[in-house]
């Protein structure tokens, strides 16, 4: 892997390429990246892209573009996948161009002290995310191999919503503030959202600006061995469980390189 740091530039930008890519492939990266900071009010202080080919001749899609930027403070993030290089930087502008837009309403309605009218309805038209193909790792082979351990936002479900739409995530594991309830928020087709807690409360919630639905169920207790086995069984995406030492909401994800990472918050 190499890392190409961009000279003279504000913001400075980091480039990080892995695999065989074709010529010229991080400066169109930059390029393309930069012209969309012009509309950017806010100052943008740090942005980070990577640029991936896997040799897995089971993956369609083996170019894999990821960008992070730093935006005053708040983070924006796009992850996709495509057939050839370029084509997977222009879907990372686009996207890219759609997460700046949210954080342009999110400045913009906190200027202006309340929430804007409609301010949730960009979701309702968005593009389903060309994300990265899972490695075809057999169940049997993976392994729980990240664990990530921190302090849940005390947020609302809109607060929650807008955290996952804008870091470009499949759900967010959050504590949600009117029920007190460690809380898992993900899309449902077609452009819905979908909360689990480990214990529902939906009469607590109050009234969100969002499509939502409410799982009735409690988060099932299990412990992480448990966890892993449902997900080599049923191959879900994710599971969110109690954890049944700790009484938390933990969530158990499905690696883009075929194996499982752990979220647990912290105690």
């Amino acid at each position: 892997m190499t890392t190409e740091p961009v000279a003279s530039q504000t913001p400075e930008v980091e480039i990080e390429a892995q695999g065989d890519l074709p010529p010229g492939a991080a400066d169109l990266a930059r390029t393309k990246v930069l012209t969309l900071l012009d509309g950017v009010r806010e100052p943008v202080l740090s942005v980070r892209i990577r640029l991936t080919r896997t040799h897995n001749p089971a993956t369609e899609r083996p170019f894999i573009t990821q960008a992070n930027l730093d935006v005053n403070g708040r983070a924006a993030r796009a992850h996709v996948a495509a057939e050839s290089m370029s084509e997977a930087i222009d879907l990372l502008r686009d996207r890219l161009a759609l997460q700046l837009a949210r954080l342009r309403r999110h400045w913009e309605s906190r200027r202006g002290g309340v929430p804007k009218a409609g301010e949730h309805e960009w979701r309702h038209g968005d593009e389903p995310a060309h994300r990265p193909d899972y490695f075809p790792r057999p169940p049997e082979e993976r392994e729980i191999i990240r664990h990530k351990s921190f302090s849940l936002a005390r947020e609302s479900v809109d607060e929650a919503a807008f955290e996952m739409d804008t870091m470009d995530y499949d759900f967010h594991l959050f504590t949600e503030i009117n029920t007190g309830q460690d809380s898992v928020l993900y899309h449902t087709a077609p452009t819905g959202y979908r909360l689990a807690q480990v214990h529902p409360h939906p009469e607590q919630l109050g009234t969100t600006a969002l499509p939502l639905t409410v799982s009735p169920t409690p988060a099932p207790r299990m412990n992480p061995a448990e966890a892993k086995q449902r997900m080599d069984t049923l191959g879900q995406p994710f599971v969110f469980y109690t954890d049944e030492s700790t009484g938390r909401g933990n969530v158990l994800y499905h690696r883009y390189d075929g194996h499982y990472g752990l979220i647990t918050p912290a105690e």
